[in-house]
């Protein structure tokens, strides 16, 4: 196997354990966190994919904008009381473990019979689809009328915004 599919694999494992612990913990701050070191997982697995543009966008939207809002939203929260936070083995997350177990090893069977068969192969042009270039490319050509409008659409829900809090604060 070459270097760049094990460490895509590795990477691979990493988002997948990033999103477990993040859906299991009960501390708010500790999930969001998780949810970052998926986020850059992920951004590394499109630069891997040899998609670039989707790499970024993905650390500079989800990571950088919406992250900062989740934590922004868990801090006004002020939970408070860390005693409820703590976590608890229960029978319940015992049976969820060994669940998960069983849906993990039956994907990596289904992805050992994947690799066995040769009958993956890669378009010749799979490694410039996810550039900016081949993306504006589309975008500005092919797609440009639902490009305008979504850009006319975002547009009028700005002005709106502004106008619902500018009579907010009269």
């Amino acid at each position: 196997m070459n270097v760049e599919i094990i460490f895509f694999f590795l990477i691979a494992a990493l988002a997948i354990l990033s999103a477990i612990l993040m859906i299991t913990r009960r501390n708010p701050i500790m999930s969001v966190l998780y949810l970052i070191v998926n986020f850059f997982s992920l951004a590394v697995m499109y630069l891997l994919l040899h998609a670039q543009f989707i790499a970024i966008i993905q650390i500079l939207v989800y990571a950088g904008a919406i992250m900062v809002l989740f934590l922004f939203v868990i801090m006004l929260l002020n939970l408070g009381d860390e005693a409820r936070l703590t976590e608890r083995p229960t029978l319940k997350k015992m049976i969820a473990v060994g669940l998960t177990t069983v849906v993990l090893l039956q994907l990596l069977v289904g992805l050992r019979l994947l690799t066995a068969s040769d009958s993956t192969s890669l378009s010749a042009h799979a490694t410039a689809m996810g550039t900016v270039e081949s993306i504006g490319k589309a975008l500005f050509t092919d797609y440009v009328l639902p490009f305008e409008i979504t850009s006319v659409i975002l547009l009028a829900a700005m002005v709106g915004v502004i106008v619902l809090a500018k009579k907010k604060f009269q």
